[in-house]
């Protein structure tokens, strides 16, 4: 649609709106006509002068109009409202129409009203069906928002809005401050300045040095801090600065980047537009750098901020129906607001650092009412009186406007959403509020609502104190009495309330990573508050620094409120649309009650610790700690959590100590002790030191959980049960630091016999472990010493003999107690198992000290006293707790009733000692035996020693345990033969084995062959230990003839003279005719006298010395072999020799006994 170009009707505001099938086109022109268009039908319906409705026009008519603004506005159930701007020099005036539909299609508009303004400079307007809402820029480039319901304002009065001003233009720094620091918190506390102005002026005062990406909060500050420092030190042109000018220097350029900063904030703020969401009502500003969203006022807040000039007769009528209590309120008010443009800076300092130190506001009040008073340039003062003679009722004044500020409730918001409403509304709701932006509106909202109320109080308890300055004059009939116990005590509590919600929503969360808020959570799981939110917090980053009411709002409070509000009737929630200024406004103040510190809810300190806000917690239970009655011992519990994560141990039990005593009477700590199904309740505050206990214990405290269990055994007098659990803690925490006495006499104070037992054990095993073995034995252990004795015995049992020496702390314990028999049948106990169980040459050793330690023990004793009783062999030992032995189908196997017992005196241990001192002898000479001697028995050691050439040693054990000696001599007649065929190798290993004997006289005439000392060594022998059958000698014999050896002569000559009979049955054994011929001939010539020496005879055959014989049966065995063969001419004539030689002894025989014969007759 093209209209006439002239420059008289040319649009300068174009709307189009659709209704039904066709588009209309609204115009303003500059002929300050409303011409509408039907994009349809393509021609021009309407045209209306809206000269017609401007009282004053004939200087607009000869103008063009060019300031002119159109918007529209719809309704479904009044139709379509159309709002004009007509700008005119130095004012200006909005017309309000109806758009009428009458037949054939022609409309025409009604006019519903004209509103005037004299503002300068109009950005922009917005229309709604009741109100219009508009947005100038004065001379001073501030911002002004307004608005006025068109229809049902007769008085024509613009209602004001309050918009957040620009930053400071400077900054207040006190001597005492530092200038870095001031103008960081000036430059980074939330809601001053945007990043993008922060930015900025960081780019220009780096001169445009590199390019700056995108920083967070923290990094913006240190490059800021750091940008500005370099520019200082640049300047610094001396090599020495006095204090004091290196401090204007830093407040030079401090102040220079800070009027940078505010220079692009102001640009950024520049307002661009005003946009109305027409579903939900919500307004907001649209500037050049940023958003602003309007969030209404209450009331209190409203008449305090509000100048006289706009005050409406509307805003009475809003306090109470009782026209007297308005008024009153109002003056009251007025005069709040006296005081609060006559405070300077100084003053509100006073109160602000105060607060800060935690001293009385009455105080500050005082001092600020006493600076005002000798300040009254003005006569404000006079002002006030004027305005206090008007109110009839101050105390009832002043308890309405306390009432409207006082947010403390005992209600309880529920902790989730109603599982009754469908699952797409609870979704949906879940993320309601749920963004950065939502967060930061709505904290936002509470940070404006606590610091116009700090102010409110601020002043309110400085016109009290002027009040009660007064008198009488402004308190009548009792009234000063009750503003002095009951106002001016709950305005400072107020007063004080208002100040910690303006810091925690001044107060920067820190940022803190996602591995230390798991380990912070697990830690707090010792607390098992599951059923609290605030130990659950959401893991999620965000981009713009948060502060802590921020962090609360959006980790737990945003959902409790969301349920609470949707559950009750009547509310936006149940409504097709969300009301946006009612539902911020209920939001904000749910979000205040929940963190209002009067009110019995915990959970935004349960948040910040779940967060990890330590810091931050400890100075919010600080400012709190003065003037708060609410939750002290929850405020006390949560101040040692901050010490305990600060590493101040001892801080923390202090006030887990304190906060002891208001167990039972705030919810948190009741939360804390609850009992789980199947535990055993105690009373409420024992179960509170057991949870601290357990927190003190996560955290690795073990010196203050022992002052705290001490400190609760006083509280479980009558609890006997609490009492032994609370001292064996007390034993496990001294026993973990070393502090063995005191482990010791906690353990015997504790009366529970099974708790006792099982630390009685685990002292025995912990001071093994650490061989703390002196302080072990020499604990007295009065009414124990049968348990300790069984423990360590149980132990010594179980574990490995090589690893833990239980044995030996066990001889220990009974030597120190003189039972040398208890000991002594340890240690031999103790030996036992060792040659079972560790067959090595370690093992052998400490078998042969335990088996002498058991001597010495029973030779401390009485002879009649000297015996023991022989332990069980195997492992069958009865040990505490052990399980039941099964056979191969499962069943228990049937344990023995009773065994028969052995007693065992001094010899039988000396042999046992004699037995091992020789295992280890051999293990010593060959180690690979130890395996094998380890348990072997006196017989099998002696074959061992035999083969390892250890022929002493055999013998003196053959004789301990009364054994032959055949063993021996075979074993070493065997060495001597294979020596004999041996090369020399075998020559040079006998002499190893030579040399572990006690070999006799060296010969020094002449080299002697290991050989020639093995034979001298058997023979040796031969005549050291005698037999009484000379069976030493035939087993030589024997060993030597079967391996086809022949017979030294000295071992001829030494059997001839011990056993010649016998000698000649071995030759006849072995088929040496030869050799038993000689030794036939010999022997009957010894007997005749003719060497008889050499076999043992004293006296030959005669008639007067004693009988002699032959050994005839053997003689006649060899006769008779010699002649089964009469073609050997060799044997034939050894035969005949024979023959002869017992002929002629037989001779002499007859003559010797015919000779005896006749002499006995002569007697």
């Amino acid at each position: 649609i093209r209209g006439d170009q002239g420059p008289s009707d040319l649009p300068i505001s174009l709307l189009v709106h659709c209704l039904e099938n066709d588009a209309l086109l609204f115009a303003l022109c500059q002929d300050h006509k409303l011409r509408m268009w039907s994009y349809k039908d393509q021609m021009c319906l309407m045209v209306a002068d809206m000269l017609e409705f401007v009282p004053v026009n004939k200087d607009m008519r000869q103008t063009a109009g060019t300031g002119h603004k159109l918007r529209l506005a719809f309704s479904p159930s009044l139709g379509l409202y159309l709002g004009v701007y007509m700008h005119a020099p130095r004012r200006g005036q909005f017309c309000v129409f109806q758009l009428v539909s009458t037949e054939n299609n022609r409309y025409s508009l009604d006019h519903i009203s004209s509103l005037f303004t004299n503002q300068e400079t109009l950005v922009d307007f917005t229309l709604t069906s009741t109100d219009i809402w508009a947005l100038w820029q004065d001379e001073e480039s501030q911002t002004i928002v307004k608005h006025i319901n068109f229809e049902h304002n007769l008085a024509g009065q613009w209602n004001q809005v309050f918009v957040q001003p620009l930053p400071e233009e400077e900054v207040t720094i006190n001597d005492n401050q530092d200038p870095r620091e001031t103008y960081l918190e000036a430059l980074f506390t939330p809601g001053q300045f945007t990043s993008a102005a922060l930015l900025k002026a960081l780019q220009i005062f780096r001169r445009g040095v590199g390019r700056i990406l995108e920083l967070s909060w923290e990094e913006l500050k240190k490059e800021v801090t750091l940008a500005v420092e370099t520019e200082l030190h640049s300047s610094i042109t001396e090599y020495e600065l006095s204090q004091e000018e290196f401090r204007q220097l830093q407040v030079e350029f401090w102040s220079k980047f800070y009027a940078c900063c505010l220079q692009y904030q102001e640009a950024l703020s520049r307002p661009l537009a005003l946009h109305i969401n027409p579903n939900t009502n919500m307004v907001c500003l649209l500037k050049k750098g940023f958003s602003s969203f309007l969030v209404p006022c209450s009331l209190v807040d409203h008449l305090y901020l509000l100048f006289d000039e706009h005050f409406l007769t509307e805003d009475e009528n809003a306090i109470s129906e009782d026209l007297d209590i308005a008024h009153d309120v109002t003056c009251l008010i007025q005069c709040l607001r006296l005081i609060g443009e006559s405070i300077s800076v100084d003053m509100a300092c006073v109160m602000e650092t105060e607060c800060f130190h935690l001293q009385s506001p009455e105080v500050a009040a005082v001092q600020i009412l006493q600076d005002l008073i000798s300040n009254d340039i003005e006569h404000v003062m006079n002002d006030i009186h004027s305005k206090l003679n008007d109110v009839r009722n101050p105390v009832q004044a002043i308890g309405w406007i306390i009432h409207e500020m006082d947010y403390e409730t005992e209600m309880e918001m529920e902790r989730g959403f109603d599982l009754a409403q469908p699952l797409n509304v609870r979704m949906n709701l879940s993320q309601l509020y749920g963004s950065d932006t939502a967060a930061n509106i709505v904290c936002q909202a509470v940070y404006q609502i606590a610091s116009t109320r700090f102010l409110i109080c601020r002043d309110l308890l400085v016109l009290l104190q002027e009040m009660l300055r007064l008198g009488d004059i402004c308190f009548g009939g009792g009234q000063l009495l009750q503003a002095q116990q009951d106002l001016i005590p709950r305005t400072s509590q107020l007063l004080s309330s208002y100040y910690v919600i303006r810091w925690g929503s001044q107060c920067l969360a820190s940022a803190v990573p996602v591995d230390t808020l798991e380990s912070n959570l697990q830690h707090l799981s010792v607390l098992e508050l599951s059923d609290s939110p605030a130990l659950a917090p959401a893991h999620k980053s965000v981009s713009s620094p948060q502060t802590l009411i921020e962090l609360f709002f959006q980790d737990i409070s945003r959902k409790q409120i969301i349920a609470h509000l949707f559950s009750q009737p009547n509310t936006p929630l149940s409504q097709t649309d969300l009301n946006w200024p009612q539902l911020v406004t209920e939001i904000a103040s749910y979000l205040i009650q929940q963190i209002w510190p009067n009110n019995p809810g915990f959970l935004f300190p349960e948040c910040l610790m779940g967060s990890c806000q330590y810091i931050q917690l400890q100075e919010y239970v600080r400012l709190l700690q003065s003037w708060c009655q609410m939750n002290v011992g929850s405020c006390r519990f949560m101040l040692g959590q901050c010490y305990l994560v600060t590493g101040e141990g001892h801080k923390a039990l202090e006030c887990f100590s304190q906060a002891a005593s208001e167990v039972g009477r705030e919810d948190f700590l009741d939360r804390l002790i609850r009992v789980e199904d199947g535990e055993t309740a105690s009373t409420p505050r024992l179960q509170y030191y057991n949870k601290v206990l357990r927190l003190l214990e996560d955290v690795g405290l073990p010196e203050l959980v022992i002052q705290l269990a001490t400190l609760a055994i006083t509280e479980a007098a009558d609890d006997w049960r609490s009492q032994a659990a609370l001292r064996t803690r007390i034993f496990k925490h001294h026993l973990d630091l070393g502090h063995n006495n005191q482990a010791y006499e906690a353990l015997t104070q504790i009366s529970d016999s099974s708790r006792q037992l099982d630390c009685l054990r685990q002292l025995v095993v912990i001071l093994c472990e650490r061989s703390q073995l002196q302080d072990l034995v020499e604990f007295p252990y009065v009414n124990l010493h049968n348990e300790v004795v069984g423990i360590i015995e149980s132990r010594a049992r179980a574990v490995d003999l090589m690893t833990h020496n239980y044995y030996e702390l066990l001889y220990a314990f009974h030597i120190y107690r003189h039972n040398y028999r208890k000991a002594g049948t340890v240690m031999f106990e103790y030996g036992m198992r060792l040659g079972r169980e560790v067959r090595t040459l370690r093992g052998l050793q400490k078998q042969v000290n335990s088996y002498l330690a058991a001597l010495n023990c029973l030779r401390l004793i009485r002879p009649e006293y000297a015996w023991i009783v022989q332990p069980a062999s195997g492992a069958v030992y009865e040990r505490p707790g052990a399980s039941p032995k099964r056979s191969h189908d499962g069943e228990c196997t049937a344990v023995p009733t009773s065994r028969q017992i052995e007693i065992l005196e001094l010899k039988d241990l000396e042999r046992e000692y004699i037995l091992a001192r020789t295992r280890l002898t051999l293990a010593q000479h060959e180690p690979s035996t130890a395996a094998v001697a380890g348990s072997s028995s006196a017989e099998e050691m002696v074959a061992l020693l035999v083969q390892a050439g250890l022929f002493d040693t055999a013998i003196s054990l053959c004789q301990t345990f009364k054994l032959a000696l055949t063993p021996v001599f075979e074993g070493l007649a065997f060495k001597c033969i294979k020596l004999q065929s041996g090369g020399e190798a075998v020559q040079a290993e006998a002499w190893e084995w030579l040399a572990a004997n006690q070999l006799p006289t060296v010969i020094t005439t002449k080299e002697s062959s290991a050989t020639d000392e093995a034979w001298r060594l058997l023979s040796s022998y031969l005549n050291k230990y005698k037999s009484q059958s000379h069976r030493y000698h035939r087993c030589i014999i024997n060993q030597l003839l079967s391996h086809g050896l022949p017979l030294p002569n000295w071992l001829i000559n030494s059997y001839k003279a011990v056993d010649a009979a016998e000698l000649l049955r071995l030759y006849l054994n072995y088929d040496l005719l030869a050799e038993a011929s000689d030794l036939v001939l010999e022997y009957v010539d010894a007997l005749l006298g003719r060497g008889h020496q050499y076999f043992g005879i004293e006296h030959p055959l005669s008639a007067i010395s004693p009988m002699v014989w032959l050994p005839y049966s053997a003689i006649d065995h060899l006769l008779c072999v010699l002649a089964e063969n009469p073609a050997n001419q060799h044997n034939s004539a050894v035969y005949q020799k024979l023959q002869e030689k017992l002929s002629d002894y037989l001779q002499k025989v007859d003559t010797a006994t015919r000779d005896m014969l006749y002499r006995c007759t002569r007697r």
